[in-house]
């Protein structure tokens, strides 16, 4: 049988109530057909949170299953960075410049980040075992590039959803090279200000 040729996969994201595009939101792609999973590539990309004005930047961070991600201090004041999230449960005491280690990020889920100083301070790494995925920009849209061809299952999450869903479907890369796959999502109310750091469940489903 003939191996499909691989694709570039465009998503278009945007909230059911108003139409607007919705930023952060990060899809992936779980292959419906393959049995085996491709190899993390040995020179992965370095990946950095910053914390900046008693923000974490970026917000939201999607990484592979195994990447390693720093945790540099960019302020003048002294951050304690944490999570106690199911996926990943660990803390960086109070420092400021470069963190003392990395974090493995070793288990998919959602990782909720916060700072033990700073309630106000929240982001996420949404740890995921697939090579396919992306974060939307402020416009909304995504491309996943060069996805095998196949049968595969979209997913969706992004920090506003409802009870901490994931929106789901089945795709065909073949009929995906198109047009971009639209989501419309049900968004709560962005309490990006407040506390959160509980994730309801801490998975990824």
């Amino acid at each position: 049988m003939r191996a499909l040729p691989a694709a570039d996969v465009a998503f278009s994201i945007g909230e059911s109530k108003t139409s607007q595009p919705v930023a952060d939101a990060v899809v992936s792609l779980v292959s419906l057909d393959a049995a085996a999973k491709p190899a993390i590539a040995e020179s992965a990309p370095k990946i950095e949170i910053v914390q900046r004005d008693k923000s974490f930047v970026p917000y939201v961070t999607p990484v592979r299953v195994g990447s390693t991600v720093d945790f540099p201090n960019r302020d003048k004041i002294k951050h304690h960075v944490y999570s106690i999230s199911p996926a990943k449960n660990f803390e960086l005491p109070l420092y400021a410049g470069e963190a003392k280690a990395p974090i493995v990020f070793d288990r998919p889920g959602i990782v909720a980040l916060g700072c033990n100083i700073h309630d106000s301070m929240v982001a996420y790494v949404v740890v995921l075992d697939t090579p396919w995925f992306a974060k939307t920009g402020a416009d909304g849209k995504a491309i996943i590039a060069g996805v095998p061809g196949g049968r595969y299952r979209a997913e969706v999450w992004q920090p506003r959803l409802k009870a901490n869903t994931t929106v789901t479907r089945e795709i065909a890369v073949a009929d995906a090279a198109g047009a971009p796959i639209a989501f419309a999502l049900e968004l709560e109310k962005d309490n990006r200000k407040k506390s959160m750091l509980e994730v309801k469940g801490g998975g990824y489903k």
